[in-house]
């Protein structure tokens, strides 16, 4: 069994990582240095993937005080935020990362349907 992938986005990476996948669910992680929420949904990365073996998604990680460009690009005005992504097109948001449940219901909620 396979965890989600998680990349390091940049400004020049970015659409190749988010947009460019086809069937699978792209999870952009906006997060920050010194953002206590950021450093809460860090922590507890590693036990949600877990969660999500064989999953078809991945995470890519932005970093919004280095990347401010694609921050401002979604419109972006606080961290965390999660942006999620399916075959090139935004299909949902959360801001803030408000606990485990909430978290891993939502990615599931936007996973791909199983072929």
């Amino acid at each position: 069994m396979a965890h989600p992938q998680t990349y390091e986005a940049t400004t020049e990476t970015f659409d190749a990582l988010v947009l460019e996948p086809r069937g699978e669910l792209v999870v952009v992680d906006f997060w920050g240095e010194g953002c206590p929420n950021c450093d809460i949904y860090a922590a507890a990365e590693p036990a949600l993937l877990d969660e999500l073996q064989d999953a078809p998604m991945r995470v890519v990680k932005v970093n919004a005080y280095v990347h401010e460009e694609l921050a401002r690009r979604f419109g972006l005005y606080g961290i965390p935020t999660f942006l999620l992504f399916r075959d090139g097109q935004r299909i949902g948001k959360m801001s803030q990362y408000y606990g485990k449940e909430y978290w891993l219901g939502v990615i599931r909620d936007h996973l791909p349907p199983k072929a």
